[in-house]
């Protein structure tokens, strides 16, 4: 059971490494492509993804929250 235990927190702990990787290179296209997203909302942006959601209604509805706050200035 410790052997088993340790392994599943070995490979978590990967998951954790691996999926922080990804993030700051999703962060760094971000970046590239001066989206002015920061890492807090592209990781809540791919988690919807993840979960289904679809990538270009995502799109817009961030398109319509900046034009709706710089409206609001």
């Amino acid at each position: 059971p410790s052997y088993l235990t340790h392994t599943r927190a070995r490979m978590e702990s990967g998951s954790v490494s691996e999926a922080r990787e990804a993030l700051e290179i999703v962060h760094e296209i971000s970046r590239l492509l001066n989206t002015g997203l920061d890492r807090e909302t592209l990781a809540v942006l791919v988690s919807l993804c993840e979960a289904g959601v679809n990538p270009e209604a995502l799109a817009v509805v961030v398109k319509e929250i900046r034009r709706a706050a710089s409206g609001a200035e």
